[in-house]
């Protein structure tokens, strides 16, 4: 069935921190030709609503909320119409869904994805309805990627609120999956191009090739530890890319911008999934706001433990395997030790930064603008969680 779904043809077969912008609160101009979209009246009142903080910085604060805030204020029009579109296309499912769709719909998160939507566009000039439209066909597919996923792993929570999974079991909880990524391509296909349909199409095989990739290496330390960044490109770090490619396409950028927000995308989001793996790992369950070493418990191998297993000598190496191999919940303390013992932690976190300065980088070929100062804002903030980490 999924296969269908990620076929391009199915839907996309018609023909074949400095000052922080206000670029999201006046009437957006037409930048392509995909502007014109269903329902893009509302959308664009939406975009037209004044901020709650006019007059704010991407200033070095040691608040990360306040940090996040201040990523966040000057788009929260954008996002909000994101959210309105979101709870609107739980009605569009047969009735019988609704509740399905509601629950996943609306449960919340950062909604890093449709952030970098916002921000990237604003690198061009200001969103309009095709950026909105654009960010929730991603988050959508986001969403039936965590549907899926919480399938895998048997979580009876996320987000503080019961999974699908666990509220109507896993049989529902994978065709609704289904369901999710189908609309998702629907909606793409609604563009007067089958540029936005392919992207999404392709960037969605991507990621549930990466999930089937990292479902194949459980607890095979050595196919893990050759594979674990190019797993991560694809299964986090694509829905990244996608987000700041095609924003950068619906604004009509240059190809140069495009390939370079692209790079940014990629590198965002592989600092991102190796932050979380850490985050399992080193942080504390008040901090990190739900359980510790899940992703062991389910076999996933993440770089801190694959750092210490090609450091270990040949007894810790068969001491650390039989550790997860075996999961028990106690387990987590004996594997915290050996990552101690190898030291794993600083390289760790050397990883994210030297992903981070690449996604600086790549951004240099951009002129200034309200956007640009709010992914390098971003990137500062992801740097602050992770050193927050060191003092935990």
């Amino acid at each position: 069935m999924l296969a269908l779904l990620l076929s391009t043809d199915v839907f996309c077969g018609r023909p074949k921190f400095s000052r922080l912008p206000r670029f999201l609160f006046v009437q957006p101009q037409n930048i392509t030709s995909l502007t014109r979209l269903r329902g893009e009246s509302k959308i664009l009142m939406m975009l037209a609503a004044e901020p709650k903080v006019e007059n704010s910085h991407l200033k070095h604060t040691s608040d990360p909320a306040r940090s996040w805030k201040m990523i966040v204020e000057p788009v929260e029009p954008f996002l909000h119409a994101v959210t309105q579109r979101l709870m609107n296309q739980a009605r569009e499912f047969d009735p019988q869904l609704v509740p399905y769709a509601e629950h996943a719909l609306n449960n919340g998160g950062k909604h890093l994805r449709p952030t970098l939507v916002a921000l990237a566009a604003g690198c061009f000039g200001k969103p309009d309805a095709s950026h909105v439209t654009a960010a929730v066909i991603i988050e959508m597919v986001h969403l039936a990627t965590l549907v899926h996923d919480d399938v895998m792993d048997e979580a009876q929570i996320r987000r503080g609120s019961p999974t699908v999974a666990a509220k109507w079991g896993n049989e529902i909880a994978v065709l609704f999956g289904d369901c999710l990524f189908a609309q998702a391509l629907k909606l793409a296909s609604n563009f007067p191009t089958t540029e936005v349909c392919r992207a999404v199409s392709l960037a969605t095989n991507t990621v549930c090739s990466g999930e089937i990739l990292q479902t194949q290496q459980r607890r095979r330390f050595e196919a893990a530890k050759r594979d674990y960044f190019r797993v991560i490109e694809m299964k986090t770090g694509e829905l990244f890319t996608l987000s700041c490619d095609l924003a950068a396409f619906l604004s009509g950028a240059k190809p140069e911008h495009r390939a370079a927000l692209r790079e940014f995308g990629a590198a965002v989001g592989t600092a991102y999934q190796v932050y979380d793996d850490c985050v399992d790992l080193f942080s504390t369950e008040a901090e990190a706001g739900k359980s510790l070493g899940t992703d062991l418990a389910k076999g996933k191998l993440t770089w801190p433990v694959l750092l210490a297993w090609e450091r270990a000598t040949e007894s810790d190496r068969k001491t650390l395997e039989n550790l997860i191999v075996k999961w028990q919940p106690e387990n987590l303390v004996g594997v915290n030790g050996l990552l101690a013992r190898y030291e794993t932690f600083g390289p760790s976190i050397q990883e994210i930064e030297s992903y981070l300065e690449r996604a600086r980088r790549a951004l240099r070929v951009l002129p200034p603008s309200p956007g640009l100062s709010g992914l390098i804002g971003l990137t500062n903030y992801l740097a602050q969680q992770t050193a927050a980490l060191a003092v935990q």
